[in-house]
């Protein structure tokens, strides 16, 4: 009798089982859904325009397959640095040179030079959000030479790099940029080397053949040039591009050392500044979009 009853009880927990997988499984997706939502789209103080300067684009608010994502970070607390003592989660801060035109007008690029369904308007994105950065496949920081990671936030951006996530690095000059920037990039791989990429690698030649580069100044070195001065910041002579490689052999941070790109979309359609510059700066930010999204 006892048995009888124990394999009644057994048929019927079987049969519970596919709903309790069933209900476990919705769970987890919904978990998951909420967990994993963007942020949605905002926009703050730049530290050369200001709120409203540069004009939204009429589709900015459209659904895209990929998103420009901008890093939002902390600034280094040291006064000889404009942007020291400025609230970095409110914008007006390192993090946001050239923000937003370069990144709309490289935008409007990445529009033209490939097939990508990009949206038209960029997103902030902070570590601070554990869970935001993993939205985006790719990821620009700017200013490099200014950033004071916290352990938390590098700790998520080492998660978000080691899942196959990438990050740009952009504008930062000589000696003293390198070693602020290394200090909180040792915090996100203290064993893995920054090593020079070598030409003949995939990222150069995704969609562009990229084995004749060259230093990338600056609109503002622009003028100094003009002025017989240098294009160049500190004791940045020589332009390098350098990275961090994963286990696979797979580059998961790119650095611009030496360069500033972003001033090279920023200026794109300014007569004053040289086609050169942008004409490569924008190869190179297209190249490395396409090779994060297929590496």
């Amino acid at each position: 009798m006892l048995r009888a009853s124990r394999l009644v009880l057994r048929k019927r927990l079987l049969k519970q089982i596919p709903v309790c997988i069933g209900l476990l499984g919705l769970l987890g997706v919904v978990y998951a859904a909420h967990r994993n939502v963007p942020q949605p789209w905002r926009q703050f103080p730049g530290d050369e325009y200001h709120e409203g300067q540069i004009p939204l684009p009429p589709d900015f608010n459209d659904k895209t397959e990929w998103v420009f994502a901008r890093l939002m970070y902390p600034s280094i607390e040291d006064a000889r640095f404009r942007h020291a003592g400025w609230d970095w989660r409110e914008g007006h801060s390192s993090w946001t040179n050239d923000y937003p035109r370069a990144d709309r007008h490289f935008l409007d690029a990445i529009r033209r030079l490939t097939r990508l369904n990009a949206r038209s308007v960029e997103q902030p994105v902070s570590l601070d959000d554990p869970d935001d950065v993993f939205n985006y496949p790719w990821l620009y920081a700017v200013f490099v030479g200014e950033w004071k990671l916290s352990d938390q936030q590098a700790h998520t951006l080492h998660d978000y790099l080691e899942r196959g996530g990438f990050l740009m690095c952009d504008d930062f000059w000589g000696t003293r940029d390198w070693d602020i920037f290394k200090t909180s990039m040792a915090k996100v791989f203290p064993n893995r080397p920054i090593v020079e990429i070598n030409d003949t690698e995939s990222i150069f030649h995704t969609v562009y053949d990229l084995d004749n580069r060259y230093q990338v100044p600056g609109e503002w070195s622009v003028r100094m040039m003009r002025m017989g001065g240098v294009p160049y910041r500190n004791d940045g002579v020589v332009a390098h591009w350098r990275g961090i490689y994963d286990d696979k052999n797979r580059l998961m941070v790119a650095m611009s050392f030496n360069s500033d790109l972003g001033d090279s979309w920023e200026w794109a359609d300014d007569p004053e500044y040289p086609e050169e510059y942008s004409a490569l700066g924008i190869r190179i930010g297209v190249n490395y979009i396409v090779y994060s999204m297929t590496h």
